[in-house]
């Protein structure tokens, strides 16, 4: 067994490894079962949630790449399915014509509702051997790494 306690450096690379096989893992589970029950895929349902999570269902696509770590041009493609099947429209900003809104429908509302359901479960089955502290200080830890809260 390799003890990296010793060695800060390789305690850190340790961490990022298995975060990454982690993330990966997750990520598996969650497009397959929220594409299997609802048509979506993990990103997508991110995008929807976040969406759903901002004032007036509606970000500006800059905020939204942001909050996703995604550039312009990879929010642009991500909405144009959500766009063509109506759980997202765009919307102008009536100040400025260069601002452009992502806004959640009423179909994508109901639609991230069931899909919301499903994630939990996932996320629950996934997690149910950590104890909720450990799940509260991981998530403040990721939320330090990833550079903002969610």
């Amino acid at each position: 067994m390799n003890d990296n306690s010793s060695n800060p450096q390789d305690s850190a690379l340790d961490f990022c490894l298995r975060l990454a096989r982690a993330q990966a893992v997750l990520v598996r589970r969650l497009d397959a079962s929220l594409g299997n029950l609802h048509g979506l895929s993990f990103s997508d349902y991110q995008l929807l949630y976040h969406l759903q999570r901002a004032p007036g269902g509606r970000l500006r696509r800059v905020d939204l790449a942001e909050r996703l770590a995604l550039t312009a041009s990879g929010i642009t493609r991500s909405l144009l399915p959500l766009e063509k099947i109506g759980l997202v429209t765009r919307q102008a900003d009536a100040r400025d014509a260069r601002v452009g809104y992502a806004v959640l429908t009423a179909a994508g509302q109901a639609l991230l509702a069931n899909a919301h359901v499903t994630a939990q479960a996932v996320s629950r089955e996934l997690l149910s051997d950590a104890p909720a502290d450990q799940l509260d200080t991981l998530s403040t830890l990721l939320g330090q790494l990833a550079g903002r809260p969610l």
